[in-house]
């Protein structure tokens, strides 16, 4: 099989059938065999029984049905264990993706053998409220993840080699950082494509520019110090624990050997105890043998929970 199509979506029941015609007409245009793989994540609305209308109709149609609403890295995470297809495609439910850029997306990692190819909005036709978190954002990712050229992290129109998907774990909300996810696991040949970004037809956005934009900064975060401390954490907490512990420990000396001093040399001096210089060195002390702990733990507890990616799927088709 050529491409799999995975289609994340909640609450999209108006949408479906145009972006499935859409996708059907591009894919015969160009002889390709494929699947679309529509994952819904929860939907309140008739999303799946759309899905189930267009199963009946198509045998390149498949589903998965959530019980609840989970997010977007779920969504993925399911549809990639799914996907079939030599080259996966990721796209948005809500018309604002558009499926005339597949062929490109194709031919760039069939030929030019790229590993990912991400998608550019360079024009977008989202209100301000999250055109400015994102720019931030991605400029933010970029020189925290070192992929110089990417500029939208973002974009949901994304390919990848099939190997990409079946090797990277997506949890969470870490759909914005795949390109990332793929470089720590080895594929570094990522490009970018200009894409074309559709108004959107439907409804309103489901998602908040603040909250995509704190959230956005914290996993980036995480994924930083999992991708450079996840394997080792004792590199990280031991050694700034052992040096809260060092120097603790010399803070103690100078105040124990300032009052020998004084006592040695006859000049008035106060108790250990009295100087806040001995509290503050006992804390450091006891803060770094915290750390060096937690070090300790992180090399013995794995950090994937077995749990991690159950998620309820109450049907496919």
């Amino acid at each position: 099989m050529n491409i799999s199509i995975i289609v994340p979506l909640f609450n999209e029941e108006e949408s479906l059938p145009e972006l499935y015609e859409w996708i059907v007409r591009v894919m015969k245009a160009n002889g390709f065999s494929f699947e679309v793989i529509f994952v819904n994540d929860g939907s309140t609305d008739h999303s799946w029984e759309v899905i189930e209308k267009l199963k009946e109709q198509s045998e390149h149609v498949r589903g998965i049905k959530f019980r609840r609403n989970y997010g977007k890295s779920p969504a993925l995470y399911c549809g990639f264990k799914e996907a079939q297809g030599d080259v996966v495609i990721t796209m948005d439910a809500d018309l604002q993706d558009s499926p005339d850029e597949i062929p490109e997306l194709y031919r760039m990692i069939t030929q030019e053998g790229y590993d990912l190819v991400s998608g550019w909005k360079k024009k977008r036709y989202d209100p301000l409220s999250k055109t400015i978190p994102t720019k931030l954002f991605n400029a933010t990712a970029r020189k925290v993840s070192g992929i110089k050229n990417l500029h939208d992290f973002n974009c949901g129109l994304k390919a990848y080699r099939k190997e990409v998907v079946k090797n990277i774990e997506v949890y969470g909300e870490m759909h914005r950082y795949i390109p990332y996810l793929a470089k720590n696991a080895g594929f570094t040949k990522i490009g970018e494509k200009v894409v074309k970004h559709q108004a959107r037809k439907f409804g309103t956005t489901k998602f908040g520019g603040l909250n995509r934009f704190f959230n956005g900064y914290l996993d980036l975060i995480s994924l930083w110090f999992l991708s450079k401390f996840g394997v080792k954490p004792m590199h990280f907490f031991g050694f700034l624990g052992s040096l809260m512990f060092f120097i603790g420990m010399l803070s103690v000396i100078v105040v124990g050997v300032n009052k020998l001093y004084s006592m040695y040399n006859g000049l008035p001096y106060r108790l250990v105890t009295d100087s806040p210089y001995f509290y503050l060195s006992l804390t450091a002390m006891i803060i770094g043998t915290q750390l060096f702990l937690a070090g300790f733990l992180g090399e013995l507890i794995s950090r994937n929970s077995a749990e991690r990616n159950n998620y309820q799927i109450e049907k496919k088709i």
